[in-house]
Parts: structure tokens; sequence; C-alpha cells
């Protein structure tokens, strides 16, 4: 991106949940001879890659993917007028010039681009929803890909773009350098599936691509930094704290790092959240994950007379009541870009924070989370909550010479603590004392003390711990029914961070005003899927689900339980009662010829998966106007009137909604 990003059009205009502009916006029209030109050039590399995909050679599919980006973008631009300027025409006809000439050289078994220099844009293939996905390299000239020493690799996260669809971005990290090209340093510009500030499939983008790069080059795993500016800072300090193991380093610059006090301040917004609203900030708002950053070296940047500075300085507070104090560095009377003599500074202790790399074993550890989407942070991690979306707190450090772990449990029912082989920091020659202390207390005067048998001679050492009846044991217990774990604990739009299938109904609905709500809802989702996420959502017709669908993938079943077969196999074993009359919830009821339920729980067809009822992701139109306010509107389930029309904010009018207990049941009060 360029080194301002400037935000388009955020402000009170963007306020007003009735005038919601588009976003993507709508491109110009393209003229006749333009049109045709770039459909004559789609043509022959479609026709390309159709030879291609008829190969059975082991190759070929492993690269398929750095071909097929330069179609699927060009076809997302043509398709759905997402060209804004000449220059962007002229920009996809060199696009596809590439493409083809990866095709030609594929054809014939080889592949230069996996030993170019400079910029270089590849792709991968989403587990999510199988589409491919772009992102842009930097490889310096002394990477030796004959058998280079492994290098440092940087992520650096754009800013916000709203014209930043596959094609742009494309053709900008085919031509444009980042802002950094740090010494014998891999630089990787992920897409983030466009402009969701990496949260989300932007984040789980994130994460695949750096695999896909460490895949096809030689990486140091333990130098690699999360950095960005703007909106790309949002999803740096994001990244940071719920992935603080990951990096040795994180460098996030303006964006924004929670979302009230940020809407209320650059937006001018009054904010009126439902209680479960409040409540799912806790995903991505990064104030009470502060303390991840402990062992995580982060050097903040802002301009002097940025707006977006009030991002470092929420964090700034939210560090110091951790006891810690932030690296900022600030650009003088600068607004919002980076000062080039900070840019000096910034790079200058990035590079010596290097030279150390990540701790992948520190002796002590302060983990802090809100879900257990994010159990981890080095050698502990988090099986089990007392109640999600309060925080979650565990401070463990190795104390007195290597003999015991001090570990302080907060709102944690189970616990692992795991070296792997050669990271042991423990004494191998006794049993481990476990001191179980309470918060803020003494570490002489424990909970409780246990004792695990002592690490093996490879230096490694296991241990799990779960709270019974109010006291710790070592061992977990066989669970008696479904729990919430991590990768399997809500809300809805966890659904969309893993592979998924939309089931649409075929099937004799029960009530017509419900099914035309439901498939209308399911045809939203569809198109905002590929337009806020950049994707092709997978759809089947609900009598087409198969064994493989059922095993791998989180269902997506929009109808009803007359209307869709899949939804029929499991109403009875879903915690909401659906009937041709009642939607039953706990003590409730609701009228089945005005309302519907939407939820998300463990599918009993398969429970190590999710299955969904008549939602996609939560948040809708109005949120795309602001990145801070892409959170999700909707916790574990909750009960539609349908004769509300849908809104821009809304599925409907929310009669009901709460989150699943850590059983997966409904609430008492419920």
């Amino acid at each position: 991106m360029l080194l301002v990003d400037v935000l388009l059009a955020d402000g009170p205009a963007d306020n007003i949940p009735a005038n919601v502009r588009p976003v993507p916006p709508i491109g110009i029209e393209l003229s006749a001879e333009d049109a045709e030109a770039l459909k004559q050039q789609l043509d022959q590399l479609d026709g390309k890659l159709k030879q291609l995909k008829m190969r059975r050679d082991a190759r070929t599919p492993k690269y398929l993917p750095d071909v097929e980006i330069f179609s699927r973008a060009i076809h997302q631009a043509l398709d759905n007028r997402e060209f804004y300027r000449d220059k962007d025409v002229e920009a996809a006809k060199r696009t596809l010039k590439e493409g083809i000439r990866r095709a030609d050289s594929l054809l014939q078994g080889e592949t230069p681009w996996t030993t170019q220099s400079g910029l270089v844009v590849r792709g991968y293939r989403s587990k999510i929803d199988q589409t491919v996905q772009p992102y842009g390299l930097e490889i310096p000239e002394n990477y030796d890909f004959d058998g280079s020493d492994p290098f440092r690799m940087d992520v650096w996260l754009h800013g916000r773009g709203e014209r930043s669809t596959e094609a742009n971005f494309i053709a900008e990290h085919m031509t444009r350098p980042g802002q950094y090209q740090p010494n014998k340093t891999i630089v990787l510009h992920p897409f983030g599936r466009y402009c969701n500030a990496f949260k989300f499939a932007g984040e789980i983008d994130i994460l695949e691509a750096m695999d896909d790069v460490k895949e096809n080059y030689a990486i140091d795993e333990d130098r690699v930094a999360i950095r960005g500016f703007s909106m790309g800072g949002a999803g740096c300090w994001q990244m940071a704290v719920h992935y603080p193991d990951l990096f040795f380093a994180a460098n996030p610059g303006a964006g924004f790092s929670e979302t009230p006090l940020f809407l209320e301040s650059f937006q001018k917004e009054t904010l009126d959240p439902t209680w479960y609203e409040i409540m799912l900030w806790r995903w991505y708002d990064c104030p009470g994950y502060a303390a991840n950053i402990r062992n995580l070296p982060t050097v903040a940047y802002s301009g002097e007379l940025d707006i977006q500075k009030q991002a470092a300085d929420v964090m700034e507070k939210a560090l110091d009541q951790e006891r810690m104090r932030l690296t900022h560095v600030i650009g003088p009377e600068t607004k919002h870009s980076i000062h080039a003599d900070s840019k000096k500074i910034i790079a200058e202790k990035l590079d010596a924070i290097a030279e150390v790399g990540r701790a992948r074993t520190p002796e002590s550890v302060a983990f802090a989370t809100y879900t257990l989407r994010y159990p981890k942070m080095a050698w502990l991690r988090i099986d089990g909550m007392q109640e999600h979306w309060k925080q979650a707190r565990v401070n463990a450090t190795v104390a007195f010479q290597g003999t015991t772990i001090l570990i302080q449990p907060q709102n944690v029912t189970r616990l692992e603590l795991n070296f792997p082989a050669g990271q042991n920091v423990l004494r191998n020659d006794r049993d481990v004392c476990l001191r179980i202390v309470r918060p803020g207390a003494s570490p002489t005067d424990p909970l409780q003390e246990l004792f695990a048998p002592q690490p093996e001679t490879d230096r490694s050492w296991n241990c799990r711990l779960e709270l019974r009846d109010g006291k710790w044991e070592l061992g977990w217990s066989e669970p008696a029914g479904l729990a919430k774990v991590p990768g399997l604990q809500g809300p809805i739009d966890d659904a969309f961070l893993d592979s998924f299938v939309v089931a649409h109904p075929t099937g004799e609905p029960w009530n017509a005003k419900v099914h035309d709500w439901a498939t209308g809802e399911m045809d939203h989702f569809v198109k905002e899927w590929r337009r806020q996420f950049r994707g092709d959502a997978i759809v089947k017709a609900d009598d087409e689900i198969s064994d493989a669908d059922i095993a791998n993938s989180n269902l997506i079943l929009f109808g009803d339980p007359g209307s869709n077969a899949v939804l029929a196999k499991i109403a009875d074993k879903l915690p909401i009662t659906w009937g041709k009359d009642e939607i039953t919830v706990g003590e409730k009821t609701y009228k089945s010829t005005e309302n519907a339920p939407v939820l998300i729980y463990p599918n009993p067809l398969n429970p190590q998966k999710y299955v969904v009822i008549n939602s996609g992701f939560t948040y809708r139109e109005y949120a795309y106007l602001n990145n801070a306010r892409q959170v999700p509107k909707l916790p574990d389930w909750a009960i539609v009137d349908i004769t509300t029309p849908p809104d821009t904010l809304w599925p409907g009018k929310i009669v009901d909604a709460d989150f699943f207990d850590e059983a997966w049941q409904l609430k008492p009060e419920n």
C-alpha cells in the first residue's frame, strides 16, 4: 500500500445504517475494446489452466494456485465491476500476461517464479472454501535458492483499501515494494481476504500464507515478525496478542486496538450495543490480552498528530496495568504516515531483537484469553474454562532452580504444560512440584501442591491438570458429554474460520414465510462471503451432503426441519426444539410461523465439527464501513422475528440471544 493509506469516507457520514454505501464500491464501465481484450486473455489463460488441471503428475497441483490466482482475480473484477481507473485495466492486462507466462512454463514442467528474487506474487488454496488466495513476497537478492540458510521473515499487514480487491492487490505487489526491506529477510504481504482488518478468514489467511511460504522457502522459525500500519496495525495488535508465541517481534503502527473507544473517538459514533455484543468485543479487543506480550518484544509506532495514535495509547495503559512499559516510537509532527527518522529507529530495534530471536521456552509465562479459540502461550495451554468471555488467566513460572512450577490459574478448569524434546528447563533428577497459588498470593502460601513425574532424558516433559470439585488433580477425566474445547467453542462466526459447506433446502418447508427468509439469508451470505471475504462458498443440496463433508467440514444449514434433510436428522439432538408450531428455548416458546432460530452447535453427526443453523457470519453491511465494527453481532444462539425484514445491521428483529454454557447446553436462566 501507499505510505499514507487513506481511509475512504470514514466519519459521521458512515454512521447511518439506512444509508450504507457499497463496499467494495461499484467500478467504472469498461469500453468494449478493453472488455474484449481482457476476455481474450482470460480465455487463453483459462484454456491453459484446463490443460493443467487434466494432468496427473504430482508437481502440477502444488504450483497450480500460483497460476490460478491471476485468472480468478480478473474474473472477479470483470464479473463484479471492480475496475476503478483506466490504469487498473492496463494493470489487469499485465497481470494476465504473467498468468499466461506461468501457465506456459508449468505446462513445460518449469516454475521459474519459484526461484525469482525481488517482487513475486504467489498463491495457495485455502482450507476454508478451497479458493485460491494471493499473497505478495519480497525476496532478497542474497537469498540462495539452492540451499539458503534460513532467512528471517517479516509479515507485513496492509492498510485499509476498499478498492484493493484481488486484481489491484496482485498488480501492486508485482510492481511496488513495501515499507521495509531488512537484510536477509523475506517480506510476506498477506492479502488477508480483502478489507476485514485481518479478522476471521482474514486472520486465517495470514496463518495459511505463512505456512505456504515456509513450505516453499527456508524460513527461520525463531525469526518471524508481525508488522503492519493503519488497518494493518490493528491486525498486527490482534495477531500479537492472540498468537504471541509465533513471533520474535511485533511492530504495530496506528490502526486500532479495540472497538468502542476507537469508534467513539475516530468515527464519532454513538454506540448502543446489546450485552452480548459487548461480550463479543472481547474476541478481537486487545487490552484484555495485554499480558500475552510479556514474552513478545513489541515496538509500536504512531504519528504525533495521528488520531489513530489512540490505539497505542490504549495499549500503553493496558500494558502499564501488567507492569510493562510499551516501546512507542512517535513520528514528530506527523499525521497518518511513518516518519523517515522513526522508520530508521524501528528498523534498528527490530534488527537488534532479531539477533536474539524468539524465546521458545521462557521460564515465566503470563497468558490471558477470553475464548478457547486462542488457548496457548509457549509451553502452557488452557483446554477448559469455567465461563467463556470472562478473562481466563494463568501465570506460570519455573522456580527454585528448576524444581517447581508456580501456577496461578483463574477461570480455568483444564491446563496442559508441555516442554517438547530438548526444550525442558526443569531439573530432570527429581519429580516436579506443581504449586498452585491464588492470584496475588505469595508463592510461599500455596493453595495446593502436587507432584508430577520427573522429566525424561530427552529433556521433554508434559503434564495435564484438571480442576475437580474445587481441587486440582493430575490427569484429565473422561468428559461425560459435550464440552467447549479449543476449536469447538463458538460463537456462530467461529464456524467460518475453517472448512465449511452450505446445505441448501430442497424439501417441503413447514412455513413459506420462514422458508423465504431462510433462503434469503443463505443467498445474502453467499453473496457477502464473496464480497467481503473474497471466496466462493461451497453450496450443495441438502441431499448431496456426503460423509466426507460431515467428516471434514462445518455444515451450514438453511431452512427448517421440513425443508432441510440434514437439519431433520439432527433436530431432536439440538438444545433448542424447533416444531411446526413452536420453538422452545428452555422455559420460553416462540411461534414457528413468525420466528426462526439461528445457532452454532457441535454437529450431532460428527461432534468434532460445527453445525450452524440459518446464519452466515453475523456482521452485516453497516460494519463494512469501518473495520473496528467488523466484530460478531450474535453469540451462540438467537431467535429472530422474521416479520421484521433484514437490514444492514440484523437478519431480523433479535428477540432472544445468549451463549451456551461450557457443556453446550442452555444456561439455567433460559
